[in-house]
């Protein structure tokens, strides 16, 4: 399944337990000799009896992570599917997350509070995460957001004239953020309007970032450019997103299915 070109393998295992080691996850996203994707995620049963399925989310390097705006869309609209209804609640580390259906292939899921203290994010030393003073080459004073995950909103003139791919390792890796970050550039187009691209943690850079839009809108209002609603352009397409009242972050997009199937048994031995 895929979010804007943000891809997944999503695996179900409600009715039987999947244990994946990091070297499984690694052969399953290989785009060569597996079946490739940006995260595998793991659809299981729930653990809470307010949330409909439990999801582990890994990056394509095996790594582990918590939250995965793009992801929690696509599997509830797997869930909304399957069961007819038009919401799904789902679990996962960062918490419980609310999803609805908008029509068609567009879901909605509000991914919680946008979290603004440098320990959350975190970063390695107490910092004011309007203005981090942090600058690697030509990028410099991001701002810090947690969405569940740690990201650095740098606002550009030009998204395009930045060497993403040079400088996305770096600052993903920089001691500055001890649990690593995704790296978001972004050009400010109009008060309704950021156009964003990503590097992100363990991946590189992709398509689309769900948590990634959501903390460039949440950056772009804490510095007054933007209201707290406004589309964001990624590479693979456009994602609303509203900082709503409640400190709360909803995003809202399309979501595509690309095949199902039957995993070899050697990809996860």
């Amino acid at each position: 399944m895929h979010g804007l070109g943000n891809d997944f393998v999503v695996l179900d295992a409600r009715a039987q337990p999947l244990t994946l080691d990091p070297g499984a996850i690694r052969r399953l996203s290989d785009r060569h000799t597996g079946i490739g994707c940006d995260q595998l995620i793991v659809v299981e049963a729930a653990r809470s009896p307010l949330s409909d399925v439990w999801m582990s989310i890994y990056n394509a390097d095996g790594s582990e992570v918590s939250a995965c705006g793009n992801a929690s869309r696509c599997v509830a609209w797997l869930l909304m599917k399957e069961s007819g209804r038009p919401a799904a609640v789902i679990e996962t580390r960062a918490g419980l997350l609310d999803a609805e259906s908008r029509g068609d292939s567009l879901v909605a899921v509000d991914m919680g509070p946008a979290r603004l203290d440098w320990r959350e994010i975190p970063v390695a030393e107490a910092v004011d995460t309007l203005h981090m003073g942090l600058t690697v080459g030509p990028l410099a004073d991001p701002v810090g957001v947690s969405m569940g995950n740690p990201h650095a909103v740098f606002f550009v003139d030009d998204t395009e004239a930045v060497d993403l791919a040079a400088w996305g390792p770096v600052l993903e890796n920089h001691p500055f953020f001890p649990e690593r970050a995704n790296i978001e550039v972004a050009e400010v187009l109009s008060r309704e309007r950021i156009r964003m691209r990503v590097w992100e943690r363990g991946s590189g850079i992709t398509r689309a970032c769900g948590t990634g839009a959501c903390a460039t809108l949440v950056a772009a209002a804490r510095r007054g450019l933007t209201g707290r609603r406004a589309e964001v352009l990624l590479d693979g397409g456009t994602l609303s997103i509203e900082w709503q009242g409640d400190d709360h972050v909803l995003m809202t997009g399309p979501v595509a299915q690309s095949f199902s199937g039957i995993v070899s048994p050697s990809l996860l031995a």
